[in-house]
């Protein structure tokens, strides 16, 4: 896959079967979507390409709008290199990008810039100005100008439209599975061990407290999790719990990320780490007192282990 980021007076005319959109998570819905160009442009024997932007278009339509993204931009783009498309087109998203309207977005950068022959709008897909045109006018405006314009259907999973927002309404509840299976991958993010309160090693749980790699991206509800970890520099997936939460029982204000390690005593300060959720343990609570904490601690562990037992076993 060839990325582009089409800067202004940047050009890249090759004639192409593509479709747009931010493609947050690059889920299944996505890759549905993307098949059907990749498939589209090679019978037509041209280049599949897919047009995402930069940052989410509510930031700079909005700007205190912080978005919970499911993916940062380098995750988006890795997970799109293994959707089978040749070229994708990374668009600064700027104010004067939101001003334009459809019409002139299609002309100016999809036909004029990048050579698009063919468009496949995503089937609950609106762009430009307000979004306040639909494809009939998509497909109008693409007969004025020579770009064919096509539907996608939607892609259901159990009877579910597959969706950024379905997805992350799904990690908002904790329901870790289902957000799994919607994005075709486990749920992730990456951080850095930073120092701690060093609470987890007076229980006897020592823990890796995560500072986020990119704060906007998701992070799950608060609650104890299964969970895989994968420390820089090394390609094993080692099983983990982690806690999600303000640590009620020592009176904590802010949200922590800490990762207790399974049988791992190596020191990672200062390391990044990313961590890919399994399964929802249980939700966080205030215990009467450490010992009480503790004891739910090698509970929390075992549960975990029979997880990853009972994954292998499936």
């Amino acid at each position: 896959m060839i990325k582009i980021t089409l800067n202004e007076g940047i050009t890249d005319v090759c004639p192409s079967v593509a479709t747009i959109g931010f493609f947050d998570g690059v889920h299944r819905g996505h890759r549905f979507l993307i098949n059907n160009v990749v498939k589209e442009a090679a019978a037509r024997g041209l280049q599949s390409t897919v047009v995402t932007f930069d940052r989410h278009p509510r930031q700079v339509l909005g700007s205190d709008f912080q978005p919970r993204l499911l993916s940062t931009n380098e995750e988006k783009m890795l997970l799109l290199s293994k959707t089978g498309v040749e070229r994708c087109v990374m668009l600064p998203f700027s104010e004067q990008m939101a001003q334009m309207t459809a019409c002139d977005f299609m002309k100016k950068i999809l036909h004029d810039r990048l050579g698009v022959q063919v468009l496949i709008i995503g089937y609950d897909n609106r762009f430009g100005h307000n979004r306040s045109e639909g494809f009939d006018d998509y497909v109008r405006y693409g007969r004025e100008m020579g770009i064919e314009v096509m539907s996608a259907q939607s892609f259901l999973l159990h009877g579910i439209n597959v969706s950024s927002s379905v997805i992350r309404s799904f990690l908002q509840e904790g329901e870790i599975e289902m957000a799994e299976n919607c994005l075709g991958y486990p749920y992730f993010f990456t951080g850095k061990v930073v120092k701690g309160f060093r609470v987890g090693h007076e229980l006897g749980f020592p823990t890796a407290n995560i500072e986020q790699d990119n704060m906007l991206k998701m992070i799950p509800s608060p609650g104890v999790y299964a969970v895989k970890v994968r420390i820089e520099g090394t390609v094993e997936l080692k099983h983990a719990m982690m806690n999600i939460g303000t640590r009620p029982t020592f009176n904590g204000t802010q949200q922590t990320l800490e990762v207790h390690i399974l049988n791992f005593n190596d020191d990672i300060y200062g390391k990044m780490i990313s961590v890919a959720f399994v399964h929802k343990l249980r939700n966080e609570r205030q215990f009467p007192s450490k010992e009480a904490l503790s004891e739910q601690l090698v509970k929390d562990a075992q549960m975990v282990e029979e997880q990853f037992e009972k994954d292998i076993e499936e």
